[in-house]
């Protein structure tokens, strides 16, 4: 017999492959229009006169069903003749878009050009692409990662794409964050939520900037939802991406319990992996409930697994208190 949709209403925070997947695995458990999922947009950057939000079209194309497995990120099976094109015109294609991609990007930047916000037409393209998730944008403002490296100041994307990482992180901040607003909808998603996930992204430049938009954390740190957060490292690794390394250099530990101490104010649990198990009672000092379970994500079937085994922990701590 199949699986009983979750009723709970649900909200998400996510940016980058990992929020993504997670976010695909609950909303193949969670009853049709109660899952929210929250994007980080300070990643966003213009190219060629385009606006594109990476970590929302990350999570918009992997609830599709269109993003490339292989990659996590773009859409599958897409070519790159426009980018050759442009190489060819003696531009350096350092950001790599596909031809589909391209679409997203241009409607995107039409779009905002006739005054629709980000959250409007991030609800158009979702629809189109037969998502029935609630995705938001955490903010319609613009917002800006930088990263501070020796005495330069690094634009995220230039960080992250253009220069492979590299750099030492020295400091990071959100451009724009203190004059930002939440994207109308977020704060009441999160006071109405029964459980809130923190899926297993990058904290510095993927949850940190969600959380830094004025009035986010104080209603997560208000909202009666079980809040739970799944750590993005695995073994003092990160699965994808530069957070394990970035942790270190601003002074973190580069584990499981580094991320429960930067979220210990607005979780009641987390979520470590089973290689993880010998931190339980160090996050459990923090005031937090740990549970261990086996959280590297496969294919749809593993991140449905590991949505409902969280989904269930959360429905099983409200019954307790």
């Amino acid at each position: 017999m199949p699986e009983v949709p979750i009723t709970d209403a649900v909200v998400a925070l996510a940016g980058g492959v990992g929020g993504a997947k997670m976010a695909q695995g609950l909303a193949g458990v969670v009853e049709p229009g109660r899952l929210t999922v929250i994007v980080n947009t300070a990643d966003d950057v213009n190219l060629w006169g385009l606006h594109i939000s990476p970590d929302l079209d990350t999570v918009m194309y992997t609830l599709a069903g269109i993003a490339n497995p292989v990659t996590g990120w773009g859409v599958v099976g897409d070519s790159h003749v426009t980018l050759d094109a442009l190489a060819r015109y003696g531009e350096n294609p350092w950001f790599s878009l596909g031809d589909k991609d391209f679409a997203t990007h241009i409607l995107r930047t039409q779009a905002l050009a006739r005054g629709e916000t980000l959250t409007e037409v991030t609800t158009r393209l979702a629809q189109a692409l037969g998502i029935s998730v609630r995705l938001l944008p955490m903010t319609n403002d613009p917002v800006a990662t930088r990263i501070r490296t020796g005495a330069e100041i690094l634009d995220f994307q230039e960080y992250f794409v253009a220069r492979k990482q590299q750099d030492v992180v020295d400091g990071v901040t959100f451009a724009g964050i203190d004059e930002s607003r939440p994207t109308p909808g977020v704060n009441e998603a999160i006071g109405e939520a029964d459980v809130i996930v923190f899926c297993p992204s990058n904290p510095i430049v993927s949850i940190a900037p969600i959380l830094a938009v004025p009035g986010v954390r104080e209603a997560i740190q208000t909202s009666d939802a079980v809040r739970i957060g799944v750590s993005p490292i695995v073994g003092g690794k990160a699965l994808k991406g530069p957070a394990d390394k970035m942790l270190t250099t601003l002074g973190h530990d580069a584990s499981a319990l580094g991320v429960a101490r930067m979220y210990r104010d607005v979780l009641d649990i987390m979520v470590i992996d089973e290689i993880d198990a010998k931190l339980i009672q160090s996050v459990r000092e923090l005031g937090l409930d740990v549970h261990v379970s086996q959280t590297v994500m496969g294919g749809r079937r593993d991140r449905e697994r590991l949505a409902r085994e969280i989904l269930t922990l959360a429905q099983r701590s409200r019954s307790r208190a």
